[in-house]
């Protein structure tokens, strides 16, 4: 069995060898600061060109091989992830500040990549005959190097997402995760790269100014898969420029959910919107950002949303009664905390619910309680932004028309949710909406891996999960006899 943490912990991966850092950060518990869950290597420019020097290399051979071999790989390093699940659960809590139950199920939902990844690459990269006069085969062929800039939000899955159809496909990848909590994705790639040959799997941590650049301007890579914020994804696409790289980016989003006139709202409909609000504290790029909501079923919807929120138990998710746990890191601490702050200034009414879990060691953690805004128009900041925290703004509308409209009034187009009994209306809506994936009476963060998932307007490049990923990793050409 491979050793976890402890043994990745301030090193990096270059060409199958653990290297201890010069220079480490400390990594510590969202939700207890004062706990050190270990060291983040602070590597430097030279690491990284001594990483894409070694992808490089390793992708000659790599890129030949046959995708039977591929795939059996990816099918033994899956069973080998499974079983070291339970064992890495606390920590991902405890670098990431996820609760128990959500940790368990993405990495649990690692497993699902790898061995759906795996089925699929033997049937998809079969060569496609074209009919015609002349023969002629579509077939693939992979890339090249791979750079994956991986979120701190959801840290195992963005990443396996990105880096189990890439290798599949025959790349080699430079992974960077973030510095906040790169223990548990270090700990299961340290395992997955013990499968492949060396200098397939690389990863380096640090500065993102000095990881990211360097990656981002290195001609020998060919492909960024980037997951963050919009801004820095602007960034990226300017740096990457240069080399004309093919870019493979999911930003941020500002998801809208209609609650119609005729909205079933029981206690399980609630539930589910709740869910879709407040997973990981709403530290979900396809969480719900704001609600829009019929205006004479306005008040009854805050007032069944402020009895759920007053339910939830939030504290240290260690704590197995624990729902809702902290902001990972202070800087979105900061933020969120700021946007609720100007809404109440500018004269939104701003509720707190939730129950605290430990009080008195509330102050040594990042943690937000359940808040609804209301009183805000369509121009407010907590309305145009996309929070990342565990605020929700709910807005009235008066017709169908009026909803569509101010879901369509944001520079973001992630996703979207439709709360109606008439399933032909919801239809009709999401054909309307601006969003790469649309859900009925639902606004689920699990799909099938095989849900085309583009992100519209700046909310990003590509389908994330088509294919199971593998057609962003691939190029296809045409072969004329």
């Amino acid at each position: 069995m491979i050793s976890t943490h402890p043994f990745v912990s301030g090193k990096y991966l270059i060409g199958g060898k653990w290297i201890l850092a010069e220079q480490t950060a400390t990594v510590t518990n969202p939700a207890n600061t004062s706990e050190v869950v270990g060291e983040v290597a602070l590597c430097s420019k030279k690491d990284v060109d001594q990483a894409v020097f070694t992808a490089a290399k390793a992708y000659e051979g790599w890129s030949q091989s046959d995708i039977c071999d591929r795939a059996n790989r990816m099918r033994l390093a899956a069973e080998e992830i499974k079983a070291i699940v339970e064992e890495n659960v606390t920590l991902l809590v405890r670098e990431n500040g996820k609760v128990l139950v959500e940790a368990k199920k993405d990495l649990l939902r690692c497993v699902d990549i790898m061995k759906q990844g795996a089925e699929e690459l033997l049937e998809w990269w079969q060569p496609e005959s074209l009919p015609g006069s002349q023969k002629v085969q579509i077939r693939k062929r992979p890339r090249g190097v791979a750079a994956i800039i991986s979120p701190w939000n959801s840290p195992l899955i963005l990443t396996f997402k990105r880096v189990i159809p890439a290798v599949l496909a025959g790349n080699t990848v430079v992974v960077k995760p973030a510095t906040s909590c790169p223990l548990t994705i270090m700990t299961f790639l340290k395992v997955v790269a013990s499968y492949f040959p060396d200098g397939v799997i690389n990863v380096v941590t640090g500065s993102g100014s000095v990881i990211g650049d360097a990656l981002c301007s290195d001609p020998r890579v060919r492909t960024i898969a980037f997951v963050g914020s919009t801004e820095t994804g602007k960034e990226i696409m300017r740096r990457a420029a240069g080399t004309v790289k093919k870019l493979y980016m999911e930003l941020g989003g500002n998801d809208a959910a209609i609650v119609l006139a005729d909205a079933e709202l029981d206690e399980e409909a609630i539930k589910r919107l709740r869910f879709g609000i407040l997973r990981a504290a709403g530290q979900v790029c396809s969480a719900i950002k704001r609600i829009y909501v019929h205006e004479s079923r306005y008040e009854e919807v805050i007032e069944k949303l402020k009895k759920e929120f007053s339910r939830i138990r939030v504290g240290n998710g260690i704590q197995p009664d624990v729902e809702m746990g902290p902001l990972n890191n202070k800087s979105q601490y900061d933020y969120v905390n700021g946007l609720i702050k100007r809404a109440a200034e500018s004269g939104a009414t701003v509720w707190t619910g939730g129950i605290q879990l430990d009080p008195e060691s509330w102050d040594q953690g990042y943690f937000i309680m359940p808040t609804i805004i209301t009183g805000v128009d369509q121009t407010s900041e907590i309305v145009r932004t996309e929070q990342f925290g565990p605020v929700i703004p709910v807005l009235p509308f008066s017709d169908i028309d009026e909803a569509v409209r101010l879901a369509n009034d944001s520079e973001f187009g992630l996703r979207a949710s439709v709360w109606t009994e008439d399933e032909t209306l919801a239809m009709k809506l999401a054909d309307r909406l601006e969003a790469g994936a649309v859900f009925h009476n639902n606004h689920t963060v699990f799909q099938d891996l095989h849900l085309d998932f583009p992100g519209l307007k700046e909310s990003g490049l590509s389908r994330e999960t088509r294919h199971c990923g593998l057609e962003y990793f691939a190029d296809s050409y045409g072969l004329a006899n």
